[in-house]
């Protein structure tokens, strides 16, 4: 058995539009890996669902985490330093950055997810609007729906 090490300065990282995420490592024994996120402000998804369960835990700033149900108000979280959200698999949800300040948060996620960050994400940060015609091409190749704002 050996230690794995990863620091800030040593993970790999992608922007993923507007976001940066590094990608921290898996949990020997799960599928599970860790990334840390930094969201801008202004900056999230858009109503989706995907098979991967997830859990995000706040280190800094305040997102807010929406749940979608058909035929009901979307159920809002705002989550804060030290919170954690956890989100079932097939669960509708987004997450947005609504405040003025970054946020910065650990997220839990299964290696479709991963799979999904690292083909639309660059080293590069981005330059102009997101590439919508790749990302939606990147989400049907691993299994991430997008939802109407309404869903």
């Amino acid at each position: 058995m050996t230690l794995e090490v990863t620091t800030a300065s040593t993970a790999d990282y992608l922007w993923v539009v507007a976001d940066r995420i590094r990608f921290l490592g898996g949990v020997p024994g799960s599928d599970m890996e860790l990334l840390d996120v930094e969201v801008p402000p202004g900056s999230g998804t858009p109503p989706h669902v995907h098979e991967s369960p997830e859990l995000f835990y706040v280190l800094e700033g305040e997102m807010t985490v929406r749940q979608f149900a058909p035929d009901l108000p979307p159920q809002v979280v705002k989550a804060g330093p030290g919170t954690s959200v956890r989100v079932s698999p097939r669960v509708p949800h987004n997450y947005t950055n609504e405040s003025d300040r970054p946020v910065r948060m650990l997220v839990m996620l299964a290696p479709s997810m991963i799979a999904f960050f690292r083909d639309i994400g660059s080293v590069e940060r981005p330059q102009g609007g997101p590439d919508f015609a790749g990302i939606s091409a990147a989400m049907d190749r691993h299994g991430v729906e997008a939802l109407s704002p309404a869903a």
